[in-house]
Order: structure tokens, then sequence, then C-alpha cells
């Protein structure tokens, strides 16, 4: 059973992190679907995406959960049978799930240098203070990406843009949170963020 890690921020909320290592037939043999999810499943044309998907099947079990106990609302937000917040990612082979008694939002991404390229359709405050010539330039443009889709999971509000609603303040290479704020509608809200990096891939997640 490839857990990769478990994290503990606070004694109602639980981080579990995947690495998937197992084939598409051995991840599907182990688990029980409810038929939309099986549907799902099979549609999919990627084997990664596949083997994302059933990992989190996986995750859910390490909780105690069964696929039959995850549903989604109108605007694709998860939640859980029992009435627990849970928020899930999945990048290559890495997938993640965070279950609380309050609001979570998480996110893993694969730190690539494509990023580079894209960073001005999610970034505009941020650039205030980035250095394009410093070497972890694209671990710091990844952790702001990783934030600012965990708070996006969380707030769950159509309409909520990464680069005009969501500023991350600045943090250093060498600490494992920051500060992010969501300005929406007139309204500012503050959220204390966490990241790791392992592998070649950040995390971060948010805990309400």
């Amino acid at each position: 059973m490839p857990l990769y890690k478990t994290i503990t921020p606070n004694s109602q909320t639980t981080v579990k992190i995947w690495k998937i290592t197992e084939t598409y037939q051995d991840l599907m043999e182990s688990v029980t679907l409810k038929p939309e999810s099986l549907e799902r499943v099979l549609g999919m044309k990627s084997n990664i995406h596949q083997r994302g998907f059933l990992s989190v099947r996986h995750l859910l079990m390490a909780f105690g959960y069964q696929d039959s106990d995850l549903f989604y609302d109108a605007n694709g937000k998860p939640h859980l049978s029992d009435g627990k917040h849970i928020s899930i990612t999945h990048s290559f082979q890495f997938s993640a799930v965070v279950v609380s008694d309050g609001c979570v939002g998480i996110d893993i991404e694969k730190q690539r240098e494509k990023i580079r390229v894209i960073a001005h359709k999610f970034i505009e405050y941020e650039f205030e203070y980035l250095n394009k010539l410093e070497t972890n330039y694209v671990n710091k443009l990844t952790a702001i990406w990783c934030v600012k889709e965990s708070l996006y999971k969380l707030f769950a509000t159509p309409g909520l843009s990464f680069k005009d609603h969501c500023l991350v303040i600045p943090f250093g290479v060498d600490t494992d949170e920051t500060v992010a704020w969501i300005d929406y509608k007139e309204k500012k809200y503050r959220y204390q963020i966490r990241f790791l990096e392992f592998e070649g891939f950040t995390c971060a997640y948010v805990v309400a």
C-alpha cells in the first residue's frame, strides 16, 4: 500500500498523499465503485487519469470511506456523506485527499518549466516580488499555483479568478507556510496556507 505521507495539521484535519505505483488493473481490483464512478473511470482515455481516479478511492478507504460515501454538488465540489469536508487532487504519480471538520482545499502539481509560459494567466500582484532569474523561480510559480488552486477548491464560487481575486503574500523557500487572500465582491478573506515539496512536486493545502 503506497501511502506516501500522512500529515495532521490539527486534531480535526488529516492529509494523506498516495504515490501511484500500481497498475490500473491492480487499483481496479481492490476497490468497489458505484455505477456512475465505474462509468466515469471506464470512459477516461488516459491511463494516468484512470490511475489517479482510482488511487483517490484507495485514499478514501485509508480514511475509512467508500466510493459511495463521496458525492459532488452542482459546482463540482466533493462532499462526504457524514458531513465532513473533503478536497481531492492528483497529478501524474501522486494523489492526495484532505478531510476535515472545516472547509478545506488541496492541490498537487508537478514542477515543470512550462509554467513560466502561463504565469501571466494566474499571477498579477505576485510578480512584484518574484524574480525570474532565481534558480527556484519555477518552484515558486508552482507553489503559487497550488495555493490559488487550493483556495479555489475551498471557496468553490463560480467566477473566482486566480489572477484577479487570489493573492499570495511573499514567502521564502525555507518556509512551509504563507498567507493568502481572496478579494472577491468587496469582501476579503484571509487564509493560512501550508505547502511541501517532494520528488519534483509541490502540494499546498488550506483549512478554514
